[in-house]
């Protein structure tokens, strides 16, 4: 339950603090005091999104916090999913600064809107004007009727199966869609592929076809050139090997007359024969060269559909062509095999919808099977807040499968005999909304484990005895629940444990908003005042008295 709130700088609350009472609270006072601006501090703490304009002084930032005593609400798994540190008293505070930034803490410990979310929506029921409005939602219908058929199990295990169902369903769409765009780009695909894999292309294989075609081009030089080498070195009557023989038998008349001249005639020997090698390679080059026109043109096609292709596919090598090719290779392949990759995903998808759909007509049965008991408790409940002639009843259709399963729920109400019950929308006034919503609200508190419900002007449109019972009904909910109300009216104001006034203080130069909590002689004051005005006259004292001591 709350255990205390503190505001400091938001709208009109330049700085406020509270510390309710453990079951039922009222809060007070005059139109425009700033009742309602507590309920957006709370909403911000709940996750509600931030707003600079809420800043009391702009100056300086909003700080809103508030103690919760969680002892007995099992919310351990909550925070060790968030990774969060537990605390049995568990404090929450949300920052806004002066430049639209906004923080949050549980537990001194930085967190995201989504936990405050999750933790907000186990700490308190905060009913509100836009609530009652949306009761009149299909959406909300549901979550009323799964809190009545207490399917909070069975609706986890659903959702978790159909996130699962939605998963592999988009796995098989999702293939389904590249199939079809796989399938546009098929023949092109083939048809580069084809063309590749008839290249037959080998890795180094520009170079040595570049090289060749240098040489083919420019045989007829080469020839020439080998030609006079040859001639030079061994075909000439000078050629060089004629001379090195002549030098080596020089040299070796005078051998014997020195190491030194044996040593050069050696080297000499050294020359010839590396020269002789050199003749006979030069023989090899030269019988290889020919001036082959018809090879020449295969090596420079070869050449003309590797440039061809590289261009084509904006490759920079062959192995980057090789790269192309492979992975058109994946691609035509995963064309052929893309039929049976979806059959097998369909097969998984249908099989998921198969086991949510299970859960979900067990959820469906499991709604059906309140709807008559639901409806006669809150027509009880109606009947006793000066609705005796009202009508409730279900109206049941089956939709396709959802998040919330296979339902769709309609609440008909009627407040008077004879007319038939209609949808919310068309069929309720202000004030028989609010003691439906009130009705709902009092039937839900004893099915749900909230800490705290707030009631932000549920008593619109109801006086007199009605607004009694409504007061004894919100003091009942107050045994197993910490109740805050947020009324104008005196009957209910009256029945309070703790009552909160909210007035606004014009002592500075800033108008704001300020709450005290009010003795027995303060209570019967504003008590009177709320029956008779301001000036409250000595029979509105009494009827305060009255309705304090009933």
């Amino acid at each position: 339950m709350l255990k205390s709130l503190s505001i400091e700088n938001y709208a009109l609350i330049k700085q406020l603090h509270i510390t309710p009472n453990d079951g039922l609270n009222m809060i007070t006072g005059e139109t425009g005091a700033g009742k309602s601006i507590m309920l957006g501090a709370i909403g911000l703490l709940l996750g509600q999104r931030a707003d600079t304009k809420v800043l009391f002084d702009s100056a300086k930032k909003c700080i809103i916090e508030a103690s919760f005593d969680i002892s007995a609400y099992r919310l351990v798994s909550l925070f060790e999913e968030f990774d969060i540190d537990f605390e049995e008293e568990c404090l929450v505070r949300r920052e806004i600064n002066a430049n639209g930034k906004s923080r949050a803490f549980v537990n001194d410990c930085l967190t995201n809107l989504d936990f405050l979310k999750r933790l907000g929506a186990r700490l308190m029921d905060v009913h509100s004007q836009h609530e009652t409005l949306r009761l009149a939602q299909k959406s909300y219908q549901l979550e009323v009727i799964d809190t009545v058929a207490q399917n909070h199990k069975t609706l986890q295990e659903f959702k978790a199966l159909y996130a699962d169902y939605l998963e592999k369903d988009g796995i098989y769409k999702s293939l389904i869609q590249e199939s079809d765009e796989m399938r546009k780009e098929a023949d092109y695909h083939q048809f580069l592929f084809e063309e590749l894999d008839k290249a037959q292309l080998q890795s180094d294989e520009q170079e040595a076809l570049e090289s060749k075609l240098n040489k083919l081009e420019n045989a007829e030089e080469i020839k020439s050139r080998l030609f006079d080498g040859l001639n030079l070195a061994d075909r000439s009557e000078m050629s060089i090997l004629n001379m090195l023989n002549e030098l080596k038998s020089s040299l070796n008349q005078i051998s014997r007359y020195g190491e030194n001249y044996e040593a050069l005639r050696q080297r000499i020997d050294s020359l010839e024969i590396e020269l002789k090698d050199i003749v006979s390679e030069l023989e090899n080059e030269e019988d290889g060269v020919a001036y082959d026109p018809e090879r020449t043109q295969e090596v420079q096609e070869r050449l003309d559909l590797i440039y061809k292709l590289l261009q084509k596919h904006q490759a920079g090598t062959i192995d980057e062509l090789i790269q192309v090719y492979e992975e058109l290779g994946n691609k035509v392949l995963r064309v052929s095999n893309l039929d049976e990759a979806i059959d097998e995903a369909q097969k998984v998808a249908d099989r998921a919808y198969a086991l949510a759909e299970d859960v979900a007509q067990k959820l469906s049965k499991k709604r059906q099977s309140t709807f008559n008991q639901f409806a006669k408790e809150t027509t009880q409940l109606l009947s006793s807040l000066g609705m005796p002639n009202s009508t409730i009843s279900l109206k049941h259709g089956t939709t396709e499968l959802s998040v919330n399963g296979i339902d769709e729920i309609d609440i008909l109400f009627s407040a008077n005999k004879g007319i038939d019950p209609q949808p919310l929308k068309q069929a309720a006034s202000g004030g028989e909304f609010s003691r439906l919503m009130f009705s709902i609200k009092y039937i839900l508190a004893d099915k749900t484990a909230l800490p705290t419900v707030v009631f932000d002007e549920i008593d619109t449109g109801i006086s007199g005895e009605i607004a009694i019972k409504m007061a004894e009904m919100m003091k009942e909910m107050a045994k197993n629940h910490q109740v805050i109300t947020i009324t104008h009216l005196p009957q209910i104001a009256a029945k309070g444990e703790a009552h909160y006034f909210v007035y606004k203080d014009d002592s500075s130069n800033t108008t704001s908003s300020q709450i005290k909590l009010l003795n027995e002689e303060e209570r019967l004051t504003e008590i009177a005042e709320m029956i008779g005005g301001k000036q409250a006259t000595a029979t509105a004292i009494d009827s305060a008295k009255e309705l304090m001591r009933s």
